[in-house]
């Protein structure tokens, strides 16, 4: 391969590469070694994704279960665990504290006479700052944290009850974290496929960083999944081959990655049929969360460009009911719609939602976000004049009448609105987690309708702000408040009882993604002679299943990624329309603060063989002198 001089190149290996030869060279070093439990071997953050862990090693010569105490600031913030017998231990430490000498005990299970303390030195890691304040009480929180998932660049941080930061990520692991029974957790892949935030599946990982398995998904995955009873997961993807996005989802098989089943909401609901203020052609639905309820085997789904919550059958994929104000819809529409019980003095509807759940009783909840306020563009709510809250209706199928049961937030005002992203969490019967995470005011200190993710690179000074609340009969329990904005958040428990030693060997990646769209024409364009200019940046990331073409262009100017060899040629649009922004910025971790960046990402699926990379800019092809291997 040769390289033109004005085009960098470079091959990344995927993070469970790198974390399995890391992990090949700690096991080697503990079995040359004689560690013991009072001598162990100590690697920080090995897995390089969660920067305030380590990993504790040693061997004893019988099978032994122990316990560890990674010792708090105070004793409230101790966190302790018992790991199982085992003779080879290699112990996952998480929750350290950052620019700080954390102390760590460990003994023989029921032998704490032979307690021994380590010291893991943490650098100040934290370079955001992003902590406001935490108001709760020790013996609410507990050993729990809030655990705050990115929506700028400032990436995941959970913080304990007295605002210490208990975990860092380094990764780009964006959207909602889920855990399942086996002390797992879910998030997306670190892996852009598509601008400006759909990723190439998901990461199951656990909390000191080691990924177990990444689930590739045919379009990407954004913004939430969920698990069935049976296992499988249930995906939130887009319909690229007809040029939508966020309107499709998959059933995958949680052992294999194939896809067991694809829903595309056009079989059930007309684009345009409705429009929020934020609608786009291409984005005409948004699908930001889903529910699958088991009782009457269906899915809810929330449409943000729809104002709506839908709920469809599960295997006919048939509308059952629409959550949402029905004013400005179609009339073949408004018998799937409630009406509103008589007597509700503070009944509202819920618009450009998120977060949508059922509860065990059949109430339906969401966060909403209330942006614009109205369906109808005569009325939009200016921010000022606006709010956002947590909201439970009650429904009656029979007679399709709703009925609003709770609600927060709306008594806060502007001050505590958020035109994006947001989730509620339900804990029990009036007892509630409400995270209002996008929360931006300008330059001039006014409440903003502009999402935060574009805010803070249009808006020198403009002030982001997160605010998590839990209430519970009445009683606020707690109120994190941060700087940046935070997709959502969920309170976890940083070791799951009865989790085991740290599982060693390989990652895995299951599942594939669907081949990359071409130009439906194809550009015609000559030959240059010269080389591309400096002045375009323009480098190539390659990796085993995808090549990632960066570069700068003028917003709206003609370019295409070429891919070519002596028997095929495969153009790729590249979008120079100011940073790929639509209306809907629910993530703007991958966004730079240079609206002329570009980042074009092909799939390596249904390719084979060697191909030039070439770039269309205008009229003119420039060969970049990278050959890549698919």
């Amino acid at each position: 391969m040769t390289e033109n001089k004005h085009v960098k190149y470079v091959y990344n290996e995927h993070l469970i590469e790198i974390q399995h030869k890391n992990e090949e060279k700690m096991l080697k070093e503990l079995r040359e070694g004689s560690y013991t439990f009072d001598n162990p071997l100590i690697k920080y953050n090995p897995y390089i994704v969660n920067a305030l862990s380590a990993v504790m090693l040693f061997n004893t010569e019988e099978e032994m279960a122990f316990t560890i105490v990674i010792k708090g600031k105070e004793k409230e913030g101790d966190l302790i665990h018992t790991f199982p017998k085992a003779k080879e231990h290699v112990l996952p430490i998480v929750g350290l504290y950052n620019d700080y000498e954390n102390k760590i005990e460990i003994w023989p299970y029921q032998n704490p006479d032979k307690k021994v303390t380590h010291t893991i030195k943490v650098a100040d890691v934290d370079t955001d700052k992003n902590i406001i304040s935490m108001d709760t009480t020790k013996e609410y929180l507990k050993d729990q944290v809030i655990f705050s998932c990115p929506a700028t660049s400032d990436l995941s941080i959970a913080t304990d009850y007295r605002g210490d930061l208990r975990i860092k990520f380094d990764r780009a692991l964006i959207w909602d974290i889920k855990q399942t029974n086996d002390g797992h957790f879910w998030m997306s892949s670190d892996r852009l496929i598509k601008m400006p935030y759909v990723l190439s599946g998901l990461y199951e990982f656990d909390l000191v960083g080691k990924i177990y398995r990444e689930y590739r998904i045919p379009n990407g995955y954004h913004h939430d999944q969920i698990f069935m009873d049976n296992g499988d997961l249930m995906v939130l993807s887009g319909d690229f081959e007809d040029h939508t996005v966020e309107d499709r989802l998959y059933v995958i098989d949680r052992e294999t990655g194939e896809v067991k089943k694809t829903i595309n909401y056009k079989e059930f609901l007309e684009p345009g049929a409705n429009k929020s203020g934020s609608w786009s052609d291409e984005d005409w639905f948004h699908n930001n969360s889903l529910w699958y309820d088991k009782y009457t085997n269906s899915i809810s789904l929330s449409g943000r460009h729809m104002n709506a919550m839908v709920n469809i059958d599960y295997d006919t994929h048939e509308l059952n009911w629409i959550i949402g104000d029905p004013e400005c819809w179609p009339e073949k529409y408004q018998k799937y719609f409630f009406t509103p019980k008589a007597g509700q003095e503070d009944f509202g509807w819920q618009y450009e939602q998120h977060s949508v759940f059922h509860t065990p009783n059949g109430d339906v909840g969401c966060f909403d976000n209330h942006h614009f306020g109205t369906n109808n563009p005569d009325k939009y709510l200016d921010a000022k004049d606006n709010y956002s809250r947590g909201v439970i209706y009650r429904i009656d199928t029979d007679k399709m009448e709703i009925e609003q049961t709770y609600q927060y937030g709306k008594e806060r005002g502007a001050e505590w609105f958020s035109p994006y992203i947001c989730n509620m969490v339900y804990y029990g019967e009036d007892y509630y987690l409400m995270h209002s995470g996008g929360i931006a005011f300008d330059g001039d200190g006014n409440p903003s309708n502009s999402l935060g993710a574009l805010i803070q690179n249009n808006d020198d000074g403009a002030k982001l702000y997160s605010s998590t609340v839990i209430m519970n009969h009445g009683k606020k329990e707690l109120e994190l408040k941060t700087k940046s904005n935070y997709y959502r958040a969920e309170k976890i428990s940083l070791y799951k009882e009865g989790s085991n030693n740290l599982t060693l060997g390989k990652g895995e990646i299951v599942g594939k993604n669907a081949k990359t769209v071409e130009n439906d024409v194809k550009i015609p364009a000559e030959e240059a002679e010269g080389l591309i200019d400096p002045k375009r940046e323009a480098r190539i990331e390659d990796q085993f299943d995808m090549l990632t073409f960066y570069a700068k262009f003028e917003k709206g100017q003609l370019a295409a990624l070429v891919l070519e060899n002596d028997t095929e040629e495969h153009q790729y649009f590249i979008s120079t329309a100011s940073n790929n922004i639509r209306g809907a910025m629910c993530s703007g971790t991958f966004l730079t603060d240079d609206d002329r960046d570009t980042r074009t990402v092909v799939m390596k699926e249904g390719l084979k063989g060697e191909y030039k990379v070439k770039v269309i800019i205008d009229d003119k092809k420039y060969d970049t002198g990278v050959t890549i291997e698919a």
